[in-house]
């Protein structure tokens, strides 16, 4: 009796060990110094340290950008592919817990043929050697005593694998979102620069008109007229052009949302203005960012997961003991397969360990160690990109407000410079050539202004990207 309980305490003790998790653990990496303050590049005047918007783009109050992002999100090509790759993610995370719990295989056969084990046993009962018919049935059972939690760092390494291909996943979302407010943005604003350049030619075009009566008056001359009409050919030139890039962007709207280019929405052509937000952009701090930005995220996800597989390869150089146990029957007939003479069974411990040469093993926890060094850099580099980025993002909207002020004042003066040199022209008191001046001054104002206003939008949403925003609205 006593000697019966020996292995079953053996057993105990091993399972005891259980416990016992070698390699490191995870700990949230520290981010790099000033990485959670306020923002260098911030203006009072121009953003608010709130807390931006998941649903940024609704800022705008455009319900048509609003259903545009809602599709893409649905519907992007892109992101169904992200989707995908999510599921087989946690497929794998789905196997690796599997490990925590014993394996079975059942297989059933049936072989007809001559052995040499059969042949005897039927020589002993007098019989003479034939073929015959083996029937056999087997369950087979293993399982794994995770001594130094092997199997746990491989569940953890799958669990945060498949959480660094769902932050993935979001960083696709926030671009996905960006790019389809951008693409919007670009068709409202190229729409805007049109009119703009549209009224610029009825100006001109009415001026040349004006030449052209003068002289068959006799009060102008022909080189009045043809410089009058050269103004015209050049504020025209320029209109194909941007009707070319506005088609272009309908074009890259419709991929956004996963269209044809045939079923590009039409209806966004519609958009003659830019889109404006009527209060300063929200854009938090540092810290807000490190919480907010997926690529981070992801970056901290895939450390997880390299720390785990150092513990893996950790677990390697130690013994892997294993339960294993199978029951089933083997027989020459059906009959007696089911009965105690077929009967099979056994059950026992098994050890596998890469001993004394572990050379593997070793050379396997040195790349698990490189790769864990690896990814805490990637981490460090994610984290200054996001700075680096928002810090630009930042700039060039501030700067850009400030060149959209002016540009005003500038339209502003032109205006009324053209209204004094009109006035003139028509009293005689100056020459055709200065109301022409004037005439390309306003036009030239104009059409900065509208460029501005594209650039202002573009700003805006490239500060919400990289702001890490949209990747939680319509989840």
């Amino acid at each position: 009796m006593r000697r019966a309980a020996r292995p079953l305490l053996l057993l105990g003790a091993l399972v005891s060990l259980g416990g016992c998790v070698v390699g490191p653990n995870y700990r949230a990496p520290t981010p790099p110094a000033g990485a959670a303050g306020p923002w260098v590049s911030s203006d009072a005047r121009l953003e608010t340290a709130a807390e931006p918007r998941d649903d940024w783009w609704r800022l705008y109050d455009d319900a048509r950008l609003d259903g545009y992002v809602q599709e893409a999100f649905r519907a992007n090509a892109d992101l169904a592919v992200a989707e995908a790759n999510l599921a087989a993610a946690r497929a794998l995370f789905d196997g690796a817990q599997a490990g925590q719990f014993p394996s079975t295989t059942l297989g059933a056969g049936a072989v007809r043929g001559r052995d040499p084990a059969t042949d005897q046993i039927l020589e002993m009962t007098g019989r003479e050697p034939a073929t015959t018919w083996k029937y056999s049935s087997r369950l087979d059972v293993g399982y794994e005593l995770d001594l130094f939690g092997r199997v746990r760092r491989a569940i953890e390494a799958a669990r945060a694998d498949g959480e660094s291909v769902e932050a993935a996943r979001d960083a696709l979302k926030v671009t996905v979102a960006a790019e389809t407010a951008r693409a919007y943005a670009q068709i409202c604003t190229l729409g805007e620069q049109i009119q703009v350049a549209r009224h610029s030619l009825d100006i001109v075009a009415h001026e040349a008109g004006i030449a052209v009566n003068r002289r068959g008056a006799g009060a102008g001359s022909e080189f009045e007229e043809v410089r009058a009409q050269g103004l015209v050919a050049q504020v025209r030139s320029g209109i194909p052009t941007l009707e070319g890039q506005r088609r272009a962007a309908l074009f890259q709207l419709a991929a956004l949302l996963g269209r044809t280019p045939a079923n590009a929405p039409a209806e966004a052509l519609a958009c003659t203005t830019a889109p404006t937000i009527s209060t300063p952009v929200p854009i938090a701090d540092g810290a807000a960012l490190l919480r907010r930005r997926p690529d981070i995220r992801q970056a901290d996800r895939r450390l997880a997961a390299a720390i785990a597989r150092t513990g893996v390869a950790t677990a390697d150089l130690y013994p892997r003991i294993s339960l294993a146990g199978f029951y089933g029957a083997a027989a020459p007939s059906l009959g007696v397969l089911g009965s105690e003479r077929g009967l099979a069974w056994g059950l026992g411990p098994s050890i596998q360990w890469a001993f004394p040469n572990q050379s593997g093993p070793r050379a396997r926890l040195r790349q698990a160690n490189a790769g864990q060094r690896a990814a805490l850099a990637g981490f460090d580099s994610a984290v200054l990109q996001a700075l680096k980025e928002t810090e630009q993002a930042l700039s060039a909207y501030s700067a850009e407000l400030d060149h959209h002020a002016d540009l005003e004042a500038a339209l502003k003066s032109a205006r009324r410079g053209y209204e004094f040199a009109h006035d003139q022209y028509l009293a005689g008191a100056s020459t055709q050539l200065d109301l022409l001046g004037a005439e390309q001054f306003a036009s030239s104002a104009e059409a900065a202004v509208a460029a501005s206003d594209a650039l202002l939008v573009q700003d805006q949403v490239t500060i919400f990207k990289v702001l890490g925003g949209g990747w939680r609205a319509g989840a």
